[in-house]
């Protein structure tokens, strides 16, 4: 589909979607929300790992980010505005548990309690994620995070908390957004907060995080609220470069380290042998009955892609072909990978309906005449991947909902501020909001999808 008329787009996919799916976008709170020392929030590790010297590329910090914190509800007013029937966004756990155990912090659960309210308002399902990556600092001291045990019985109290204050409101809640993201970039890569580079640490910390998501499912439970429960993993499905034997074994590797060592333990309650063998002495300690408690049923499994992973072996790499370009992260550009992995974990796994927790790219924006910001680049990657979702739900795939990634230009991570997701361009000086291209385009997408 080459058209960037979302009437067209829309009249071609609606009966494939269908009334009742969800249309959204996704934030996350320490990205937007600010507020980082305000009615007594406690500080997270991007706190600490902002003021760090060198780990955030423009040298920025996230004490103020989209202020998202005194803003929600002008930004509840853009989500109405775009006809979002769903919103993603997340906890901050130590707003409202400032040292991860112990006492509430009401004040923080008054912030959520009124944002969920604004959503419900305006006619918004609001989904909820508990651990989008900012752990309170005081875990990181007390405990190393989650390189400890002690932490998991933590998460499974703090998540039992929010089911039973928020679960009759809520559409879902999410234990973990993309563990892989907090273990490998965080505790292997040094890349994200704690910012630590020691394989065997990260492989335990993935197992903690796997073993906290499975103990919290059974703590919200046991709270007897109806908001279905679930896990958001990130998918960046590896293709070889070449038909060697090597590339196709580097990528198997590579899917394995990336989807199936996420994938298997959640729903087969086991992890992937071929991945044990390459870790070796790397490998978690896994006690007996773990993989038992992180094997829990679930109501819904949401799915965070962006791009493919090119494997090659060959010294230089073969570079991906890049035919529908990158993106301003770098990342390929290629949709119908959306398409053949969701078919792909479909076929291997029988999971529970589908979300597509987060999809959308970073660009340069170009800022027009009489305020316009221009994104056609934005256009076409919306248009090209709901049409290779649309695809997937054809031949078989139950997918629920499309979150767009995100809402709001933001703070992405250890790129500072100098990345723009948004639907709406942020100006940070004056916290001015305005709708791109792509926000306007997705308007009347929804529109005509949902009319």
């Amino acid at each position: 589909m080459s058209s960037n008329d979302p009437l067209a787009t829309a009249a071609a996919l609606k009966a494939t979607f269908g009334p009742r799916f969800a249309w959204g976008s996704a934030t996350s709170a320490a990205q937007i929300e600010g507020a980082a020392a305000t009615d007594g929030k406690g500080e997270s590790i991007w706190d600490r790992f902002c003021s760090e010297p060198g780990r955030i590329n423009d040298g920025s910090n996230i004490s103020v980010a989209c202020d998202h914190y005194h803003r929600f509800r002008d930004d509840v007013a853009l989500m109405r505005w775009l006809g979002l029937s769903a919103y993603r966004f997340s906890i901050a756990w130590p707003r409202v548990q400032p040292l991860g155990r112990g006492a509430w912090n009401e004040a923080g659960f008054a912030f959520y309690d009124q944002l969920i309210d604004a959503l419900l308002e305006a006619g918004i399902a609001p989904h909820a994620t508990l651990y989008h990556w900012d752990l309170p600092q005081a875990l990181q001291d007390e405990f190393e995070g989650w390189e400890s045990r002690e932490i998991v019985a933590r998460f499974a109290d703090y998540a039992a908390e929010v089911a039973r204050r928020f679960g009759d409101r809520l559409g879902s809640i999410s234990t973990l957004n993309e563990p892989w993201c907090s273990a490998t970039l965080g505790y292997e890569l040094a890349q994200f907060a704690p910012g630590k580079a020691n394989r065997a640490a990260a492989m335990q910390v993935s197992h903690h995080l796997l073993l906290a998501h499975g103990m919290a499912i059974q703590s919200m439970r046991a709270q007897g609220r109806p908001a279905a429960l679930g896990v958001v993993l990130n998918h960046t499905p590896a293709f070889p470069a070449t038909a060697s034997e090597a590339d196709r074994r580097a990528a198997r590797l590579d899917d394995g380290l990336n989807v199936r060592w996420y994938m298997d333990p959640v729903f087969r309650g086991q992890y992937p042998a071929d991945v044990l063998e390459h870790l070796g002495a790397d490998a978690p300690r896994v006690e007996p009955g773990d993989l038992a408690q992180i094997a829990q049923p679930l109501d819904f499994l949401g799915v965070n892609f962006y791009t493919r992973s090119f494997i090659s072996t060959a010294q230089p790499a073969v570079p991906a072909p890049g035919k529908q370009g990158f993106t301003d992260m770098g990342w390929e550009i290629y949709p119908k990978a959306l398409t053949q992995h969701l078919v792909r974990i479909t076929r291997e796994y029988s999971p529970p309906p589908i979300y597509i927790t987060e999809n959308g790219m970073a660009n340069v924006d170009r800022l027009e005449d009489a305020g316009r910001v221009a994104d056609p680049e934005r256009v076409a990657y919306l248009r090209d991947h709901l049409t290779a979702l649309a695809r997937a739900i054809e031949l078989g795939v139950d997918v629920r909902g499309y979150f767009y990634w995100s809402l709001l230009d933001n703070f992405e991570w250890n790129s500072g501020y100098t990345k723009r997701f948004g639907l709406f361009r942020v100006d940070y000086e004056t916290q001015a909001r305005t709708a791109k291209d792509s926000a306007h385009w997705y308007r009347a997408f929804i529109g005509a999808a949902k009319a």
